[in-house]
């Protein structure tokens, strides 16, 4: 498994104890788009159950102990305790370690009996004839004629690799310019550039399981991450 890492640029301030935003490239960007694509059984496996808020861990580990006695007989539990990322997400192995996330990219299957329908997980039933979608079927990748416009879809991922992205602590995302920089400073009330820390660090399958973590629990995601649990100081709520 590759252990890839990207670089961030952090802009800390030290006297809240708060990372205020991270300059990011388009990989680090393009994770945390996907991550909104991740089916929520995948994302309670890779955390673990004990690690959930709320009750979705409860449902889970229900489901793991409940007998296949009680399953339609069209069904498994395994669509549910260990669904399929989107295919896509397989460009992202040095954020998720668990191999069993990853699909192959454009590999989709159906029954048997070709009917219409199509999966890209071939534990899926057929909805007419209830065979198993375990059937390679080919895919066919959309043809480009404008030379100009396959170079700007072979990047891949949601973002352009040509700009600089604004990641503030809550994760919600912006392209770079010193006017978003200085309205953060302002919102946070920044007064002191001597309170300001530029950081570089480096992200890769540890930070990401903890970064899908925080996005579920805090509104300062990025603090938790790099600069620890404890968090910014009370009173700063700048996101």
């Amino acid at each position: 498994m590759p252990t890839t890492k990207v670089s961030l640029r952090l802009m800390i301030d030290k006297n809240a104890h708060k990372v205020l935003f991270a300059e990011a490239e388009k990989e680090f960007v393009d994770f945390l788009f996907h991550l909104l694509s991740l089916p929520v059984g995948t994302v309670v496996r890779l955390l673990s159950k004990q690690n959930m808020v709320g009750c979705i861990g409860s449902l889970y580990e229900s489901i793991e102990n409940l007998s296949e006695t009680y399953m339609q007989h069209s069904q498994n539990k395994d669509i549910l305790l260990k669904p399929s990322a989107p295919p896509q997400f397989a460009d992202f192995p040095f954020l998720l370690a668990d191999e069993s996330v990853s699909a192959p990219a454009n590999r989709f299957f159906n029954c048997p009996n070709n009917h219409r329908y199509v999966s890209d997980d071939p534990r899926n039933t057929c909805p007419l004839c209830w065979g198993s979608m375990s059937r390679d079927v080919t895919y066919v990748a959309p043809v480009t004629t404008n030379r100009e416009n396959k170079a700007s879809t072979s990047e891949g991922g949601y973002v352009k690799g040509l700009f600089t992205y604004m990641v503030m602590d809550d994760l919600s995302v912006m392209p770079v310019s010193v006017i978003a920089g200085i309205g953060v400073l302002n919102k946070c009330n920044v007064k002191e550039f001597d309170a300001l820390e530029e950081k570089k660090v480096e992200f890769g399958i540890d930070e990401g399981l903890q970064l899908l973590k925080a996005s579920l629990q805090s509104k300062a995601a990025l603090t938790y991450v790099f600069l620890g649990e404890k968090g910014p100081i009370q009173g700063c709520h700048c996101t």
